[in-house]
């Protein structure tokens, strides 16, 4: 008895006729024109081609209240905010929320969905517990912290 060979190529033609075939031909529900779900839209995102995906733009109507600052600075110590990132956000496990150096940016928006999402190597994903609202005044609160009088600096040399 001789063993048959099958050909790689010969068989990535066959599994491409297969699922061809299994989809009747149509495109993919995106080509359909069928919408994905909104997502958030930042400057950041790059896009594959000339049109972006569709995407909302978040903005913060809480922006400068008082009331709703002093409603995150109590959400920030009722939700442990402080655990990681200090006293009044001055930074401690977690980075400074008050130094103005942001690594996932500092606008409201994009603290939002820090907060809303979390963020790799530390940060939980607060969407699911806290509303958008309450967030809001968290991003309100972090934006209305005063700027530490002595920032740390960024390199570590000394002067000869």
């Amino acid at each position: 008895m001789s063993a048959q060979r099958i050909c790689p190529s010969g068989l990535g033609l066959a599994c491409a006729s297969l699922l061809l075939h299994s989809c009747g031909g149509k495109p993919g529900p995106q080509a359909a024109g069928v919408p994905a779900p909104a997502g958030i839209r930042y400057e950041a995102h790059l896009a594959a081609g000339a049109a972006p995906p569709s995407g909302a733009m978040l903005s913060n109507t809480m922006s400068g209240n008082a009331g709703a600052a002093k409603t995150g600075a109590s959400l920030f110590t009722a939700m442990n905010c402080d655990g990681c990132h200090g006293t009044e956000g001055a930074g401690w496990v977690g980075p400074s929320l008050s130094d103005g150096r942001w690594r996932y940016g500092g606008s409201d928006d994009e603290i939002f969905s820090s907060i809303y999402y979390g963020r790799p190597k530390g940060m939980p994903a607060f969407g699911g517990v806290l509303s958008p609202d309450g967030i809001w005044q968290l991003v309100t609160y972090i934006k209305a912290l005063p700027v530490p009088p002595r920032e740390a600096t960024e390199s570590w040399e000394t002067s000869p």
